[in-house]
């Protein structure tokens, strides 16, 4: 078997598209194969800058037979009575189109029929991937695409040349004014000849020897030796940052490193200014000694080797000193200014049309977190430690923001809270409350970390609290894939802090205070967005839940009866799903489901849940008492596990309960034709109902 190839040779790609462009390209090419019967084997992608390839390995020659079996006229009618194939036979094998002589008998669960076997023959797989690749290179998806000279094809940068091979062979197509070939080009600067390429299997080492490494795990580990080295020359390390090793990786096509130095005197700029200017912008790496302290130096990683290198290094070091220069310019600027004028001028800054400004939205996170206080107190030892937690967290609140106003975050837009700490740091706030400016915008993306202080904790929940609040109020609910102001994410980092910081108050609550200050006293208006948010982070809870390997069912279950204290949904799920694997579990869940369904079936389900009592003169029968005082004992137990949040005990507590029920729905007919009794047995099971729903709905468990 024979290797395919396909290279798509382009202007220069932005990093960032690299990886998903490849993984999509590979996708696509694969599907489309096993769509066409073509069997294959293992794929690898390779990227560039200035190419997409992918190999496919033992590609058939040939696309695999396709063998269907037709059923014609019953085998009474498909013969004459001369035992000959009848006419109806023989307009069956036309329209099968076969020969009458290969038609055969089958046994069916209706009787014998006439049936027409068909093979397709396999068509070479070059001959079908001649017309499948023009569709899998345009159908690669990029953020952004663009069309070139006067042609209709689009991709994310002009294609310059495309090399498809199956083994030796070309694949000969066309797209737009290009057609493929065995050509490919080497690196752009130092052998930016045509080169041949004669088989899928020469494709690595020819490329190589014009100086591109095509397979990007090898140039990867490339880029790291070569910057490790350089950093070592110059005295020092790399300070650990793998994204922006991918991100170089995906930018040179043969990486070589070049140490450059700055003036000492930038190191008075803080430390998270200096990285991100040479990161960000110059893709550069910050050298750190020993004690993890940066040092004036920094790596580049270049896509040419150059006679002299000290000249290169020489050029960097000019453009980086010219950004470090502005960077510093604007910190000293910033120091000018104390942290009350910034807050101030927050009130020029838009948050959104239709929610104000920034200034605005900090006052409302202040009275958020205040409510939060007021709850998380009743934690604290004392009412000293009470009273410094509203002290810092007002004054976190208050100062949260204004660093956004501050002339490096405008410049350095990723450095918003971490100035805001700085700043704080040095005019003297105390540490928890310059910390807390910092982690409130925390979590910053999937997996990232939470707030490490209390302070922090408080303020990051509100201001996410009031972002989704406000926005719902406004009408800018996430829709499909579409969240622009990424209130999922936001949705997200609420829970994770609440159920991380183990924060039980009531999250309907707390939604129902942050609503309220957009609707003031339309109380049907906040009842209703307070609702609409609930359900929002109910889902939220659901897909976090998920994540963690939760069964659908045991998730349903858990977040249909309560989310409204977070750290007690992971407790009861965990429970729950422990529960689920044991023995009796299965006869409990069914026991329940019937429990539940003669109560929804008499339409009294919302009468009999705890609202009737139940009289224990009107039972008929002994299994009515057994179950009866087997509940109350059981219900005192519960109710002190679930206060204790000891679920795993409550669920077993619960549990003990099945041999009863099952007595009583042996016994008894619940719904029989004295009022009295039939109601009283109803109010007996909806008891025992809200008994099952204090933790789960086991009426959403699957048998």
């Amino acid at each position: 078997m024979n290797s395919l190839l396909l290279e798509i040779r382009t202007e220069e790609i932005p990093a960032g598209y690299i990886q998903p462009a490849l993984n999509a390209l590979s996708a696509t090419l694969l599907n489309k194969m096993t769509g066409a019967r073509i069997d294959y084997g293992t794929a690898r992608i390779f990227g560039t800058p200035r190419r997409l390839a992918v190999i496919v390995k033992d590609v058939a020659a040939k696309q695999k037979p396709l063998k269907t079996e037709l059923i014609g006229p019953p085998a009474k009618v498909g013969f004459d009575e001369h035992g000959n194939f009848s006419v109806a036979a023989k307009k069956f094998a036309e329209k099968a189109d076969i020969p009458v002589s290969r038609l055969t008998v089958k046994d069916t669960e209706k009787g014998a029929y006439i049936c027409a076997q068909k093979i397709e023959r396999g068509t070479a797989a070059r001959t079908l991937l001649k017309e499948m690749l023009p569709d899998v290179i345009l159908s690669t998806p990029f953020p952004k695409t663009m069309r070139w000279a006067d042609l209709e094809i689009a991709f994310a940068r002009p294609i310059h040349s495309i090399l498809a091979l199956l083994g030796r062979d070309v694949i000969p197509f066309a797209l737009g004014n290009l057609k493929s070939g065995r050509y490919t080009y080497g690196h752009s600067f130092m052998h930016p000849d045509k080169i041949k390429i004669s088989s899928t299997d020469d494709y690595i080492t020819d490329l190589g020897n014009v100086a591109v490494l095509v397979d990007m795990q090898a140039r990867k580990k490339l880029v790291q030796n070569e910057i490790t080295k350089a950093a070592k020359k110059a005295g020092g390390s790399i300070l650990a940052d793998d994204e922006l090793v991918d991100i170089v990786n995906n930018l040179v096509e043969y990486p070589i490193a070049v140490a450059g130095k700055f003036d000492k005197e930038f190191l008075e700029i803080p430390d998270e200014v200096l990285i991100n200017a040479m990161r960000e912008h110059q893709k550069y790496f910050a050298v750190v000694n020993k004690k993890m302290k940066l040092m004036p130096y920094f790596i580049a990683v270049n896509n040419t080797v150059a006679k002299d290198m000290a000249l290169v290094a020489k050029g960097h070091e000019r453009v980086l000193r010219a950004r470090l220069a502005d960077a510093q310019f604007f910190y000293r600027s910033d120091l000018e200014i104390s942290n009350e004028d910034r807050v101030e001028k927050l009130k020029g800054v838009l948050f959104q049309a239709d929610l104000g400004t920034m200034y605005a939205k900090a006052e409302r996170i202040g009275k958020i977190a205040a409510y939060m206080v007021g709850k998380v107190e009743a934690g604290l030892d004392g009412n000293a430690q009470g009273k410094e937690l509203k002290t810092q967290v007002a004054r976190a609140a208050r100062l949260c923001k204004s660093d956004l106003v501050s002339q490096v975050v405008v410049e350095f837009p990723k450095l918003q809270g971490i100035m805001g700490r700085v700043y704080a740091t040095i005019s003297g706030e105390l540490p928890t409350v310059a910390a807390a400016i910092e982690e409130h915008y925390r979590p910053i993306y999937s997996g990232a970390p939470l707030p490490d202080t209390l302070v922090g904790a408080i303020i990051s929940i509100a201001d996410k609290m009031d972002s989704i609040c406000g926005c719902f109020n406004v009408g800018l609910t996430p829709t499909g894939a579409s969240d622009p102001y990424a209130l999922r994410r936001q949705g997200i980092g609420i829970v994770q802090i609440m159920n991380d910081k183990g924060f039980s108050f009531s999250l309907r609550e707390l939604i129902k205070k942050s609503i309220s200050l957009f609707t003031g006293k339309d109380t049907g208006k906040l009842e209703e967005l307070t609702e609409k948010v609930y359900v929002f982070l109910q889902n939220r809870i659901s897909h976090l839940l998920t994540e963690e390997g939760f069964s659908k069912d045991v998730i349903a279950a858990i977040v249909s009866v309560s989310i409204d204290n977070v750290p007690n949904v992971w407790h009861r799920a965990g429970a729950l799903q422990t529960l689920r694997t044991e023995p009796d579990f299965k006869p409990l869940a069914i026991a329940f489901k019937r429990v539940v369904n003669i109560i929804k079936k008499s339409g009294e389900l919302e009468k009999t849940r705890g609202l009737r009592d139940v009289n224990e003169t009107r039972f008929e029968d002994d299994s009515e008492s057994a179950l009866f005082a087997a509940f109350k004992k059981v219900e005192e137990e519960v109710s002190e596990a679930i206060r204790r949040e000891f679920f795993d005990q409550a669920l077993r507590d619960i549990a003990s309960l099945r041999d009863p029920v099952d007595a009583f729905f042996e016994a008894v007919m619940v719904m029989t034709d004295n009022t009295e009794v039939r109601q009283n047995r109803l109010a007996l099971l909806g008891h025992i109902a809200a008994l099952f729903e204090k933790i789960a709905d086991f009426s959403k468990i699957s048998p």
